[in-house]
C-alpha cells in the first residue's frame, strides 16, 4: 500500500505487538516488529503505543512484557505493560458472586509487578483488556493509582463503559478507553462513552475501530481535548486507520489535536521531542 502524504504528525495510542512465535501462532497474524515499523511509516505515523497481545490461559505477562519493551529500543515505539486479574468483569450476578470467592493465582498480576513496571523507564504506562483477562484486585489498582501513569483499556460489549466507572475510573488514574469504549461496533455504547467524558476529568477515548462517522466527528466536535488517535494495528492497517480521520468532516486544528496535540499530553513520551 502506498505512503499517505498528509502533512501531519501522527502518533498512535493502540497498537499490538506479538513478541514471538507463541503470540504470532495464537493470533493467526505474524507480523514482525520490522513490518510494523514499515506500516506505520507509510501511514506517517511517527510513534506509536505497543503491548503485547493476549496470552493463553493461566500464562503471565511478564515475559512477553519485557520482550515488547526490549523489541521497542530503537524503534518509534513506547510499550506499555499489560496486566490481568482474577475478577469478572461482567456485571452479572454470577460473576458479582464470583468476585466475592476469586482469589489471585501465580500468573496474575501483583501489586510489586506494578512498581516494577512504574519505576522501569522501558515502559511508559499499562494495558488492560478485562474481557479476557480479567479485573486486577484492589490492592493492583491501588498501586496504579499511586503510579499514576496511562492505563489503555480495551471496552466493549464484554466490559461496557458503565462497568468502566464502576471498576476503574474511580481510582483516579488516566484512562484510555478503547475504541470509545464500543468494540464491535456498537454505536449507542460508543455515544454513552461521551456521558462519561462530562463526569470524568481523567477519561479519554481512541479512534481504533471505530467507522461510524457521524459518532467520530461528534467526538471530535464535541469533546476536542479527550479523542486520541488509535489505529488497532495489526488488524488494521494504519493507513486505513488515519484515512478515516483525514475524511472527517472537520478542521485541521481538530485533526492534530487527536493526531498529535492529545496523546502527547496524555503520554508525554509521544511529543515531538521523543522522535528517532
Amino acid at each position: 500500500m502506498l505512503g499517505l502524504e498528509h502533512g501531519f504528525r501522527i502518533v498512535d495510542v493502540h497498537a499490538t505487538l506479538d513478541p514471538d512465535e507463541e503470540s504470532v501462532a495464537a493470533h493467526g497474524r505474524d507480523i514482525t516488529p520490522e513490518r510494523l515499523e514499515r506500516e506505520m511509516h507509510q501511514a506517517g505515523v511517527v510513534r506509536a503505543i505497543v503491548s503485547p497481545g493476549k496470552r493463553p490461559d493461566g500464562e503471565s505477562y511478564l515475559r512477553v512484557n519485557n520482550a515488547v519493551a526490549r523489541l521497542s529500543v530503537e524503534r518509534p515505539f513506547l510499550a506499555f505493560a499489560r496486566l490481568n486479574g482474577p475478577r469478572d468483569p461482567g456485571s452479572t450476578p454470577i460473576g458479582k458472586l464470583r468476585n466475592l470467592r476469586t482469589e489471585r493465582d501465580d500468573h496474575h498480576t501483583r501489586p510489586d509487578d506494578v512498581e516494577q513496571y512504574a519505576y522501569d523507564d522501558r515502559f511508559h504506562g499499562f494495558m488492560l483488556a478485562p474481557a479476557v483477562d480479567g479485573i486486577p484486585e484492589d490492592d493492583v489498582l491501588e498501586r496504579l493509582a499511586k503510579a499514576d501513569q496511562p492505563v489503555l483499556v480495551d471496552g466493549g460489549t464484554s466490559f461496557s463503559p458503565d462497568r468502566l466507572a464502576e471498576t476503574l475510573l474511580p481510582y483516579g488514574f488516566p484512562v484510555v478507553l478503547g475504541s470509545f469504549g464500543g468494540y464491535p461496533l456498537r454505536e449507542s455504547m460508543m455515544r454513552s462513552s461521551f456521558e462519561h467524558l462530562q463526569k470524568y476529568d481523567q477519561l479519554y477515548l481512541d479512534t481504533s475501530a471505530v467507522r461510524f462517522r457521524d459518532v467520530l466527528e461528534t467526538g471530535l466536535l464535541e469533546h476536542p481535548d479527550r479523542i486520541l488517535f488509535g489505529s488497532g494495528v495489526p488488524d488494521v492497517h494504519p493507513n486505513v486507520a488515519v484515512m478515516e480521520i483525514l475524511t472527517l468532516d472537520v478542521s485541521e486544528d481538530f485533526m492534530r489535536r487527536v493526531f498529535t496535540k492529545n496523546p502527547s499530553r496524555v503520554i508525554p513520551g509521544l511529543a515531538a521531542g521523543a522522535d528517532l
